[in-house]
């Protein structure tokens, strides 16, 4: 008998990550949808079986800004077999950095790099021999331009970027199966905006006048899961959206590396 295969998104309870967990499942994906508000798990599982009803959705209500909840998450899913992992957990913060709220900073690093991180080594380290396996990271646009205000969250960003289509050459280079690439963002209606800036209401309208929608976004995610390339961008000042090669350099043929002994 042929084992299940699921797709698992994490930060599936809003935005980027509900809408994504929808087209997905329109593609009948098995999912395994975490985040930490259970109550929107539960409403974004009926959606999907509403329309597809013969598909496994897997709920796992968590803070991944813990980091003991991270290993426990992903051992809890080894009787799982995961051809897709997609990294969408995070939120940002708008503010100067004399300024920021560092308990804040403190969670939105946990989440953003150190929680991504773990999930990434564990998920690589079991399957990329395993043919068709993705791991998929959500950046930003920050995480290739510094914005004013946004400076740690775009460093952070930076970090996905970077470690995404570093582990991407790592891979290509030992010749593993799995396929590894980073989604970058720019302005999307989402809760983002509320949380980035501590107020109980945005208006993108108003903040922005260009975005792009939840929805918008999972279909790009979908572009980039259908390609062959590991970046995809989207443009902050005019808002298209291209697939491209690794954007960073990389000293992969550099006399100058370590050698291993």
């Amino acid at each position: 008998m042929v084992q299940e295969k699921y797709t698992v998104i994490t930060g599936a309870s809003s935005g980027i990550g509900y809408e994504a967990a929808k087209a997905f499942a329109e593609r009948g994906k098995n999912l395994v949808i975490i985040a930490r508000r259970g109550n929107n798990l539960e409403r974004l599982k009926r959606e999907i079986l509403e329309k597809s009803p013969d598909l496994d959705i897997v709920i796992r209500s968590t803070d991944l800004s813990i980091p003991e909840n991270v290993y426990q998450l992903y051992e809890g899913l080894k009787e799982y077999e995961i051809e897709t992992w997609i990294n969408n957990a995070g939120f940002g913060n708008y503010d100067s950095v004399a300024h920021q709220d560092l308990k804040k900073i403190g969670a939105m690093l946990h989440l953003n790099i150190e929680a991504l991180t773990i999930l990434s080594s564990l998920y690589v380290r079991d399957y990329k021999d395993t043919e068709r396996a993705q791991l998929i990271n959500i950046s930003s646009c920050g995480g290739y331009t510094i914005v004013p205000t946004a400076v740690t969250y775009c460093a952070a960003k930076f970090y996905v970027s970077t470690f995404t289509e570093g582990l991407a050459r790592e891979l290509e280079e030992t010749g593993a199966k799995m396929k590894v690439k980073v989604l970058a963002p720019a302005a999307t209606r989402t809760e983002f905006g509320m949380v980035a800036n501590d107020v109980s209401e945005y208006d993108y309208d108003k903040s922005f006048g260009t975005y792009h929608t939840s929805k918008q976004v999972a279909g790009f995610l979908l572009e980039l899961y259908d390609s062959e390339k590991v970046v995809g961008l989207v443009d902050r000042e005019d808002f298209s959206f291209r697939l491209a090669d690794p954007l960073f350099p990389y000293a992969g043929k550099s006399s100058h590396n370590q050698q291993r002994m």
